[in-house]
């Protein structure tokens, strides 16, 4: 089986679904605007439902007054870790869409769903360009509704930090022993074949 970061996936996958993991130890470094892009080039490539690309993703890069007005959303415990990230990112959704042949929009079912594919496959780019990627519901999702002037008609999902992996010695204590990539259930408690189970 498919083995990397200390995990071993029960079936064959690529291994770089096993590469990517949510540290939290960040080396403070920028990133460059290209590795940015690139990141973001990618989650444009998401499916979603009748193509609507529902996802907007507002940013701020480290050592700039928009960072401290992100770091300001997240509440105190992700804030003592985020802030050495290299950017801090805040994943919208488009609740409404105009469905092809149409000129009048309709509400969207998947929005968040579309978005948080957007959010995963910035995530693998993010770690095949050699960063981590850590989401977080831990903000103030109100406030950065209003301090980011999200329109009323969008969702905001997560937030998310974006940089360099780090010595996790940097981080509070109580987070040094949680610095490892983890594990997950098996798909057996997760994938039915027919119906869900009873009982």
């Amino acid at each position: 089986m498919t083995k990397a970061n200390s995990r071993e996936a029960d079936h064959p996958i690529e291994a770089f679904f096993l590469e990517r993991w949510s540290a939290r130890a960040f080396t403070g470094e920028a990133i460059p605007d290209a590795d940015l892009q690139t990141i973001f080039e990618a989650a444009r490539w998401a499916p979603s439902s009748y193509n609507s690309q529902p996802w907007r993703f507002l940013y701020a890069r480290r050592d700039t007054p928009e960072f401290a007005k992100f770091l300001g959303l997240l509440i105190e415990f992700n804030q003592s870790w985020a802030k050495n990230a290299g950017a801090l990112v805040v994943l919208l959704s488009k609740k409404t869409f105009v469905p092809p042949g149409k000129t009048e929009a309709i509400t969207s079912y998947s929005h968040s769903l579309d978005a948080g594919a957007a959010w995963g496959y910035s995530a693998l780019q993010a770690s095949r360009l050699g960063y981590a990627t850590h989401g977080m519901a831990g903000f103030d999702i109100p406030r950065a509704a209003t301090e980011l002037n999200v329109p009323d008609d969008y969702r905001v999902e997560l937030a998310f930090a974006i940089g360099k992996i780090g010595d996790k010695s940097i981080l509070p204590e109580a987070l040094q022993a949680r610095e490892v990539p983890n594990g997950r259930n098996p798909l057996s408690g997760h994938v039915f074949e027919g119906a869900f189970p009873q009982g």
